[in-house]
């Protein structure tokens, strides 16, 4: 019972820290945030927040890691080397998913105060994969442009519809997104 009480108080320590770095990476770069602005900010006091992780960078770090292992695994389930690209509808309707579930981290992740090793690696890694999917498909001098095309444009409908506030659904996005590229790149 001990064990269940302490593992509910240090997710909603996490929860809290993850909340003030989000509030403050909206508003500055992470290299400006001091665990001390970030622990008076959740309102726990520094030690708390040294028990969790060794400094702000750490915390980002930790961050990323999770939310890459999510990322993966959808990506393993939906772009299997050797398998045939059909359709992205479904490949995008759970990526957007996963982006709405974690919404107000990838926005300040990927927008202007962010953390542009993350969106590099991000798109690295969705580019990788594509390039074993694609290679077969397409002619072997446009393979490399086909695969920035992609990656480049849906990071783009990514920023954009995680920036507006009026925002659509992750089905109605996977939707336009999965219409662009079926009617501008991939094969059909």
């Amino acid at each position: 019972m001990a064990t269940d009480k302490t593992d509910r108080r240090v997710r909603r320590t996490r929860a809290l820290l993850l909340e003030g770095l989000i509030g403050l990476m909206k508003e500055k770069d992470i290299k400006d945030i001091s665990v001390k602005e970030l622990s008076d900010l959740a309102d726990i006091n520094r030690g708390t927040f040294y028990l969790h992780y060794n400094d702000i960078f750490d915390m980002v770090e930790k961050l990323e890691e999770q939310l890459f292992a999510e990322f993966n695994s959808i990506l393993d389930r939906n772009l299997k080397e050797g398998s045939p690209l059909h359709s992205p509808q479904s490949t995008l309707l759970d990526i957007f998913t996963f982006l709405e579930r974690h919404r107000e981290l990838a926005k300040v992740m990927i927008g202007p105060h962010g953390d542009l090793a993350f969106v590099n690696r991000l798109k690295a890694l969705v580019e990788e994969r594509l390039w074993h999917l694609l290679e077969p498909e397409l002619p072997s001098p446009e393979s490399g442009y086909g695969c920035a095309f992609i990656v480049s444009g849906c990071i783009g409908i990514i920023e954009l519809w995680l920036g507006r506030s009026d925002s659509r659904s992750p089905e109605e996005m996977a939707g336009i997104c999965a219409r662009l590229l079926q009617g501008g790149y991939l094969p059909q």
